[in-house]
């Protein structure tokens, strides 16, 4: 009996998909250059994501939107949408993960209003809306279906004008679902704000806070080596 003849080596794939993503993220960086040309106020850094070439971008006269290097996000078209009356300013810093796989982000900044969010913070699937100024400080992580607005959105009768107030959060604070945040507040660094909260007034440093309306109900250590 003759022996079997030898195994041929496995043939090695064809790395096609690899050369489908590469050709994806060039349309996309493309893409990216057309809405930088379009728009004459919007900055995105060479190293971003690519995938923020699915976004949808409204940039008024004036307006301002610089993302730094390093930010991410998912390839969902309109999974991002940005939205910039006359003369707003976005900023996002370093590192940031836009995530939309769980829902949208819209960030929205009216006529004149700045909203900045510091390096290495992620949002998820969530609605942040300035009229005045909304800052959010480093490692920042808000949840799905949480809103953060600095503004009554709307006039509350004849006699009484909306309000409008900037909003601060601090430092690696954690933002949990469904929260809503008003007008107004300061959230401060290493604090945690429960799901389904209503944050109306200050939260001090270091903070757990919950409820409708949300009240301190115990403490938060170091949050900065979390994952």
């Amino acid at each position: 009996m003759s022996p079997a003849p030898p195994i041929p080596p496995p043939i090695q794939p064809v790395p096609v998909i690899r050369w489908i993503l590469a050709v994806i993220q060039a349309i996309d960086r493309l893409r990216l250059y057309a809405l930088a040309a379009r728009h004459p106020g919007l900055e995105i850094d060479a190293s971003a994501s690519t995938n923020l070439a699915t976004a949808r971008y409204q940039l008024a006269a004036g307006a301002r939107l610089r993302i730094a290097s390093g930010v991410v996000s998912e390839r969902r078209p309109g999974g991002i949408q940005f939205s910039l009356g006359p003369g707003a300013r976005v900023e996002i810093e370093e590192r940031t993960w836009l995530r939309t796989d769980v829902g949208p982000i819209h960030i929205v900044a009216f006529a004149g209003a700045s909203l900045r969010i510091g390096p290495d913070c992620l949002l998820n699937g969530c609605h942040l809306s300035a009229k005045s100024a909304v800052q959010l400080g480093r490692r920042v992580f808000v949840g799905p279906g949480t809103r953060i607005f600095d503004a009554d959105q709307h006039d509350l009768d004849a006699e009484r004008a909306e309000r409008v107030d900037p909003v601060s959060i601090g430092d690696h604070v954690w933002i949990a679902s469904d929260v809503t945040v008003l007008r107004g507040v300061s959230i401060g660094e290493h604090s945690v704000v429960g799901a389904r909260s209503l944050v109306g007034e200050d939260i001090p440093p270091h903070s757990l806070a919950f409820g409708t309306p949300a009240r301190v109900r115990g403490s938060v250590g170091d949050r900065s080596r979390t994952r």
